[in-house]
């Protein structure tokens, strides 16, 4: 294919909202106890705040299927821009419905703009796609590292006006640079006429549908984890949640370096042990995280769910593609859809927990049955995967 003339702006303007994309996908977790303050919620009606968001994600990633079809992945990622920065200003509005009709909204910007500037990227480098990608979800992981402690410097008590601006100015200001560029459409190189069309009948197959459940699950928890890890760090001491280090920061900041340790654990083990490692890592940060009695250890804890957690999820979608050949990702729709289905039921279902035992602790426990259930999941999956190559 031949490079357009603006890759290189349109390159840092991806990136640099890409990143800011990385904070606003985790800020529900921040507004979280600030919401709860405000409009004197419990942990049943906070948790609403979850499905919310994640339907308004879910239908923001059906919207992107259909640019697709018209490889309009940067038009894509300039209504996405203007999603969530309208999003986040609206969540200033006075009351508790419109908060929640702005965090579907912003959800609706996050399903559109993330799958649509990883696309974008993948075409703009096509020769070196996997390093661009690893670049790429750095941006992100630096914007959800800094989250936590940007929202505890720029909001005042319950007023969020600063924060949610100085968010939404950015990806204004981006969505105007994208819209003002000269290349509206990538044009791929063609695919040859005679090319073999892959039909493996990938979704009537249970082995499909098993990796899909991986990823329901484990998606789950991740979106649990950082929705309601701030919350809990606050309810083992309020006093310890607003300081530069947190639980919150140290799980974002592990897991960003999990990403980059991943490739050298490669070298020495396969798909199904890694995702053993991850998630044994994970049980064993959950253990402590659960049984926390002060802020030190759930940091603790929560550093080493972080860690474990980072690589699991790229490697449940590289064992997909795989297992069904490198055309499956353009079929895997109901992968990343039964990921947000699972970060819309666990978040609520922990805050369902909380609500009706009285306990946060309790509803946490959600997590910790996520990862039992993941750890007899992978192993049906190992030996599933094993029997169909001695076939």
């Amino acid at each position: 294919m031949t490079q357009p003339d603006n890759t290189r702006k349109l390159s840092i303007i991806l990136h640099a909202l890409f990143l800011i994309s990385g904070t606003v996908t985790v800020l529900i977790g921040q507004f979280l106890p600030i919401m709860a303050r405000h409009y004197e919620l419990n942990d049943l009606q906070v948790s609403f705040y979850f499905p919310s968001q994640f339907a308004g994600s879910l239908l923001g990633t059906f919207l992107t299927s259909i640019f697709a079809r018209r490889n309009q992945f940067l038009a894509a990622s300039f209504v996405g821009a203007l999603c969530m920065a309208t999003g986040i200003l609206l969540m200033n509005v006075d009351s508790f419905p419109a908060s929640l009709a702005a965090f579907a909204l912003t959800g609706v910007g996050i399903g559109l703009t993330l799958p649509a500037i990883n696309m974008t990227v993948l075409e703009l480098n096509p020769m070196n796609s996997a390093s661009a990608l690893s670049v790429l979800n750095f941006c992100w992981g630096i914007g959800a590292i800094v989250c936590k402690p940007f929202v505890d410097a720029t909001h005042v008590g319950g007023n969020i006006w600063a924060t949610t601006l100085i968010l939404a100015l950015p990806m204004f200001a981006a969505a105007a640079f994208l819209f003002f560029q000269p290349t509206r459409i990538i044009t791929l190189a063609e695919t040859p006429s005679d090319a073999p069309v892959d039909t493996t009948p990938i979704w009537t197959t249970p082995l499909a549908w098993g990796i899909a459940l991986f990823n329901f699950i484990h998606v789950g928890f991740e979106s649990g984890m950082g929705g309601w890890l701030t919350t809990y760090t606050e309810r083992i001491d309020a006093t310890h949640a607003t300081r530069l280090v947190t639980p919150t920061l140290l799980y974002f900041v592990l897991f960003v370096v999990g990403r980059g340790v991943a490739p050298l654990l490669f070298r020495f083990l396969n798909e199904n042990k890694m995702i053993l490692l991850g998630l044994f890592t994970v049980l064993a940060g959950m253990a402590v995280t659960v049984t926390a009695s002060s802020v030190a250890l759930l940091a603790l804890g929560a550093a080493i769910a972080g860690f474990g957690t980072s690589w699991i999820f790229p490697t449940n979608v590289s064992r997909f593609s795989h297992t069904f050949g490198p055309t499956a990702t353009r079929r895997a729709t109901p992968l990343f859809i039964c990921g947000t289905l699972g970060a819309a039921s666990s978040t609520w279902l922990i805050g369902f927990v909380s609500d009706k035992t009285g306990s946060l602790n309790s509803g946490m426990y959600v997590l910790v049955v996520s990862i039992l259930l993941l750890l007899v999941l992978q192993f049906g999956l190992a030996m599933r995967n094993a029997e169909a190559r001695t076939k």
